[in-house]
């Protein structure tokens, strides 16, 4: 029983201390949860950002309106700026090492629904997964706090409130991910409250991964070959300028075999205004040099 005591004494302690900093962000159908990093500044994920500007309800009830300062679509990351009358901004962890089996507790706020408070344990670091759009997050928290839908963009809290991540993904049944704390996210977030949203070259395709080309080549009767299937091509971006076409497979950019979508990605973020790009355009080889765009 004193161990019960205990965990029942730690979540409402955290309760206490963090939940007035543990907002939901709402418009329209979409709604999640955020926290309060700053004065007049609300850190959430960019998946649930639709708009210009989000409904702020924070845990006593008030609402406010937020304008989007700045949106990282690729981290996943967007601050908001709103009237945070006086609510205190959540304490960064100083140590930014997680364990595995490290107690950890989640908070949320799902569209502003009230404040949950859940326990859960670290089951793995350096885990990744896939943003908005497609590019790999890497070095994430895993854990096993059970969270609501809506319940992205929460924090995930040591013993002390400190904040170790930011709660973004579902895994299968009963495991989380966060952005955690260290990678530089801290630094990130102010850029972000200051209006600095991140720019990335862009080649302007929609591509399918190597597995599916593969079998799409194979079914018209073409060799087999590693690659990304250009699926679309956006009308007057850098891809239709340099010439690829939709049912190109990309093998290569930047001088490195292209055998999978961070392959293409790593490319893209190495190169310095243009992009040289190998492609198969059914059996024939081809070079294509890209002008890129932020």
């Amino acid at each position: 029983m004193a161990v019960l005591e205990e965990l029942q004494a730690s979540v409402a302690r955290i309760s206490e201390r963090v939940g007035p900093s543990v907002v939901g962000v709402v418009n329209g159908w979409s709604h999640g949860s955020g926290i309060v990093v700053g004065a007049g500044r609300i850190l959430t994920n960019a998946h649930n950002i639709r708009g210009d500007e989000m409904t702020v309800a924070f845990a006593d009830g008030r609402t406010v309106r937020g304008k989007v300062r700045g949106v990282d679509v690729d981290g996943d990351l967007a601050v908001l700026e709103a009237d945070t009358d006086g609510v205190a901004p959540l304490a960064w962890a100083a140590d930014e090492t997680v364990a595995v089996g490290q107690p950890v507790f989640a908070l949320s706020n799902p569209g502003g629904g009230g404040l949950r408070v859940t326990f859960g344990l670290v089951s793995g670091t350096s885990r990744s997964f896939r943003g908005p759009r497609g590019r790999r997050i890497s070095g994430s928290l895993e854990h096993t706090a059970p969270l609501l839908p809506g319940s992205s963009g929460g924090p995930v809290v040591n013993a002390a409130g400190e904040v170790l991540g930011i709660n973004t993904n579902r895994l299968g049944e009963g495991f989380y991910l966060a952005i955690p704390s260290g990678s530089g996210l801290q630094a990130r977030v102010e850029a972000l409250g200051r209006g600095e949203t991140p720019s990335r070259p862009r080649l302007g395709v929609a591509v399918a991964p190597p597995e599916i080309a593969r079998r799409m080549r194979r079914a018209v009767g073409l060799p087999e070959r590693d690659g990304l299937l250009v699926r679309g091509v956006e009308e007057g971006g850098p891809a239709d300028s340099a010439g690829l076409q939709e049912g190109d497979l990309i093998v290569a950019a930047g001088g490195r075999d292209v055998r999978a979508l961070e392959d293409l990605q790593a490319a893209l973020d190495g190169a310095k205004g243009e992009l040289d790009i190998g492609l198969v355009r059914g059996t024939e080889e081809r070079s294509v040099t890209a002008k890129l765009e932020s």
